[in-house]
């Protein structure tokens, strides 16, 4: 099952065979809106904080997934999550409302891949038979703990992103109908260095291009293997930097291969600068919108590459770098998996 030193082969074939997604006001005005199975008009969802709401996404998408699959709670081995809030509390609070045997990660956004790959590996060597896998963020939230309130009304450069106000859950089981999850890499942290907090798509774009050639080598396939290559959330910046750097290491990757869910989330107008982020940015538009286009045989290979920021407000008011990864899971069409 390991291939290489960072790539496990999953040759039980785990299938994802629920979803659930849920999105904020803003994700409604977006580009993809029929891609989610719940959407609301109010960032608060009737909560008295933004991370109540946070944690109401995360429990609506664990039971709408398990709703979706036709089976019983009690059928869930476990729950495999968490999101950027401190310790991550609201996943840890919505495990309590799920109810099933817990395990919370903490991969800033590249958790959506880091639960999925876990959930997988479980899966495949006959841990577990159904395990709900997930991430969420909230604007609002992420905003007061790691830059400014936003009451504040602070300005931002053009490289800063916009956080996703969302959650996204799969339901990974042995057997059943759905796509493949069909191998994952584990990234290594790379930090070049970079101090800027608003830059987050330039400071992740090195670990995704690691973890990607990384990928391809040790599974040995080019690019062209799969119809889409997906970055988390580097926004419009951090894909072109990531593109460049892909490119300079003789990677032919086309442009209309490679797309990031920080901007394929929102359409052209939105004031979302460089794009979209946030962990539940990637496991949104994954569980929704790119699970479509396998269903509706628009594509049959994707790698997924959700990519994470692991700094802190202390680690950037002490002027450290900022470290980052990124993990990359292959999810095929059923029918098309080796």
């Amino acid at each position: 099952m390991l291939v290489g030193h960072q790539t496990w082969l999953f040759n039980n074939k785990p299938i994802i065979i629920s979803t659930g997604t849920v999105g904020g006001p803003f994700e409604a005005r977006g580009s993809i809106p029929n891609d989610f199975d719940l959407l609301y008009d109010d960032t608060l969802l009737k909560q008295a904080s933004f991370e109540k709401a946070q944690q109401v996404m995360m429990e609506e998408a664990c039971q709408v997934a398990i709703k979706k699959s036709g089976l019983q709670k009690e059928q869930v081995n476990f729950f495999i999550g968490g999101d950027l809030i401190n310790q991550i509390t609201p996943t840890s609070f919505a495990a309590k409302t799920v109810d099933v045997p817990y395990l919370g990660l903490f991969s800033a956004c590249a958790t959506s891949m880091e639960s999925l790959a876990l959930s997988a590996f479980l899966i495949n060597g006959a841990g577990a038979d159904y395990i709900l896998s997930g991430s969420s963020s909230h604007n609002s939230a992420a905003e007061r703990q790691y830059r400014n309130p936003t009451e504040y009304g602070a300005q931002k450069p053009p490289t800063a992103q916009w956080t996703v106000t969302g959650a996204g859950c799969a339901l990974v089981a042995k057997e059943g109908p759905g796509p493949v999850i069909t191998s994952a890499t584990i990234g290594k942290v790379v930090d070049l260095g970079i101090t800027d907090p608003y830059n987050m798509g330039g400071a992740m774009a090195p670990a995704a291009v690691d973890t990607i050639i990384t990928h391809l080598k040790e599974r040995n396939v080019g690019p062209a293997y799969y119809d889409l290559i997906v970055t988390g959330d580097l926004g419009r910046v951090g894909r072109k930097v990531s593109l460049d750097l892909l490119h300079k290491e003789g990677l032919q990757i086309e442009e209309e291969q490679y797309v990031d869910c920080g901007i394929i989330i929102y359409r052209e107008g939105q004031p979302v600068l460089s794009g979209g982020s946030g962990s539940a940015c990637s496991a949104v538009v994954t569980y929704g919108y790119l699970l479509n286009l396998i269903e509706q045989k628009k594509v049959n290979r994707i790698l997924v590459v959700a990519t994470g920021a692991l700094h802190s407000p202390l680690a950037i008011q002490q002027n450290n770098s900022i470290p980052c990864i990124a993990h990359a899971v292959s999810i095929e069409a059923g029918s098309d998996a080796p």
